[in-house]
């Protein structure tokens, strides 16, 4: 059962900024959730490759699909060649159309659609659509309405395949000829219904690559990665929720960081530790528009909040955790979960990345209201009174609360920008008490947080474990990088963390208590972090050696999960925002090496 499972990162991922897809290698639709990325799946053998359901396009004699996103989109397209010379091309793609540029630039047709063209012979192509829905709890009944229209409650199926229906099940084997086309378009939350002409896959299609196209073409990088980035750009575009610019952390839950074990989670929801780094990269790239809208998104969420949430809904509503025991999960990974526990959890690293966003956002637009100021500083002084609390850490981890060195980093983070803030708009009201109140977090962290017989900064106080968020410090400015502190903690976090050329763990699992059984492999988070700590302290040869060696183990269609064992498996849930943000902070550190004036762009230098 496990071996049948495709590998995490050989799915394409299809997106229109309000549900998105997985397309296996073999052509089949293995995940899909309506009416939203939220939503229950209907297409979800990704979780279950028996219960699951699935939409697959099989060309009959043909061996393994080429495959490429059409350029600058995410229209995927897999070519296939017969035994007998037929050449067939299938385009996949969620359709989105082109909306006002000064408001919603691309806007979702609802629409999951899949072409089959027939270039040269003739080609016997076989179509199953197996739809589970409720996450395989429901069956798929479908009801036929006339000719090429099928029916479910979750989906509406407008076709020119002469389907038969078998069970729940939709089957047809059509030979199909040289120029011939063959499209399937899956409406789903509201889609307009609209009668499907032969040549209304293609004019869909071309829309769809233009709006792509048009999006991407917004942006100005020719630095190192040149490629990586730009799909990664487009990755983030795609988790970006269309109706509140929230960001999801991933389009699945439940891929496994290990394989059979339980670190199984749901992340088709926001957090704000993205929150800096999407602001920061989305400007830098020429995408202000949507970097602006993800920050104002954080505030309208927190604003009725007596706390500042670790995470948010895309649509700010909280979805409670709870497990789906029917099915296997990926690779007999079990279990599966629905919702995230860490709403409840106390994380005081979110207010850094908030703050740091907020700052990021004005300098570089200006933009930041008076009115976005007086709710920003609500959550400074929330801060002020709980930065002595222990917390529940960046890594979410489940159990007892602790002092996290990366907790109070962050702490001061949200001061030291809340200061300068403060002087952006003229506003000494609590300078002072903020000032003093940060130099203490600073002298705190200091004194208990770095371990002078390892030469390294901790997990937490009255800890010796090692934690790679520490290399968060210098990209924050809480120390300069040529500081002695900061050089020697990065050697330890190679040395004792590093796995291989490039992997670097968060921590050892052997000398953490994380409420977990069971191990994870590297974080690619942290492994392009410390290509960021690499070159921000001169060792540029070895950070562009370890850029090369992550970018060179993506996925054959450029997209990470969030950890890789060492042989280049890659594990947990997909595409992972957090990878894509860290590879492309990366790429534009090694961009800026020896160019000061960029450099102080990317690396906070913290005031004198």
């Amino acid at each position: 059962m496990t071996d049948t499972f495709p590998a995490i990162d050989a799915y394409a991922f299809l997106s229109d900024t309000h549900s998105a897809a997985l397309v296996g290698p073999d052509g089949s639709v293995d995940w899909f959730c309506v009416p939203r990325f939220d939503g229950p799946s209907v297409f979800g053998r990704l979780l279950d490759r028996e219960r699951g359901g699935a939409a697959q396009i099989t060309v009959v004699g043909a061996g393994a699909a080429q495959r490429r996103y059409v350029q600058d989109t995410l229209v995927l397209e897999s070519r296939y060649l017969t035994d007998e010379g037929a050449e067939v091309l299938v385009h996949d793609f969620l359709a989105v159309r082109q909306g006002s540029r000064d408001e919603v630039p691309i806007v979702a047709e609802r629409r999951l659609v899949r072409c089959v063209r027939v270039v040269s012979g003739y080609a016997m192509v076989r179509f199953v659509v197996d739809a589970r829905p409720d996450y395989g709890r429901g069956p798929g009944r479908w009801r036929a309405q006339g000719t090429g229209r099928w029916r479910l409650p979750e989906l509406r199926l407008l076709t020119n395949v002469a389907f038969r229906q078998e069970d729940d099940r939709l089957l047809a084997d059509e030979l199909v000829g040289p120029g011939e086309l063959r499209t399937c378009v899956f409406g789903y939350d509201g889609a307009t219904e609209s009668d499907l002409e032969p040549g209304d896959g293609e004019r869909i299609f071309r829309r769809t690559c233009d709006t792509w196209r048009d999006w991407t073409a917004r942006a100005a990088y020719d630095g190192p990665g040149r490629e990586q980035v730009l799909r990664s750009a487009l990755v983030l575009r795609g988790l970006s929720f269309d109706q509140t610019g929230a960001l999801l952390a991933a389009a699945t839950t439940s891929l496994p960081e290990s394989f059979g074990g339980v670190r199984n989670w749901d992340y088709r929801f926001t957090w704000p530790r993205d929150a800096a780094l999407v602001v920061l990269a989305l400007f830098r790239l020429r995408h202000a528009q949507e970097g602006g809208r993800f920050l104002r998104f954080l505030l309208d969420a927190a604003a009725d909040d007596p706390y500042l949430p670790a995470m948010f809904g895309i649509d700010d509503v909280r979805r409670p955790e709870t497990r789906l025991p029917h099915l296997r999960g990926y690779r007999d990974s079990r279990p599966v979960r629905v919702g995230n526990e860490a709403f409840d959890q106390f994380q005081l690293d979110v207010y850094g990345h908030l703050l740091d966003a907020a700052l990021t956002y004005h300098e570089l637009s200006g933009g930041l209201p008076p009115e976005g100021w007086e709710r920003l500083r609500h959550w400074v002084e929330d801060a002020l009174g709980r930065w002595r609390e222990p917390d529940h850490g960046v890594w979410e981890i489940r159990n007892v609360p602790r002092h996290y060195v990366n907790s109070k980093v962050m702490a001061w983070v949200c001061l030291d920008r809340a200061i300068r803030l403060a002087e952006h708009f003229d506003d000494d009201r609590d300078l002072a008490r903020w000032r003093a109140e940060r130099d203490e977090v600073h002298r705190q962290v200091i004194d208990r947080g770095y371990d002078e017989r390892l030469g390294c900064f901790v997990q937490a106080y009255d800890s010796t474990a090692l934690d790679a968020a520490v290399l968060r410090l210098p990209l924050v400015g809480f120390l300069p990088p040529e500081d002695p502190r900061i050089r020697s903690t990065i050697d330890v976090i190679h040395r004792r963390l590093g796995d291989g050329v490039a992997l670097v763990h968060r921590y050892d699992t052997r000398e953490v208590d994380d409420g977990l059984p069971g191990s994870e492999p590297g974080f690619l988070l942290t492994s392009f972090e410390m290509v960021s700590c690499l070159a921000l302290t001169g060792r540029r040869r070895e950070a562009q050696q370890a850029f090369d060696w992550l970018c060179a183990r993506a996925g054959d269609l450029g997209l990470y999960a969030e950890e890789m064992a060492g042989d280049g498996t890659a594990t947990g849930n997909y595409p992972q925002a957090f990878t894509h943000l860290a590879l492309i902070e990366a790429a534009l550190h090694l961009d800026a090496t020896g160019r000061e004036d960029t450099l102080q762009k990317w690396a906070r230098v913290p005031e004198a």
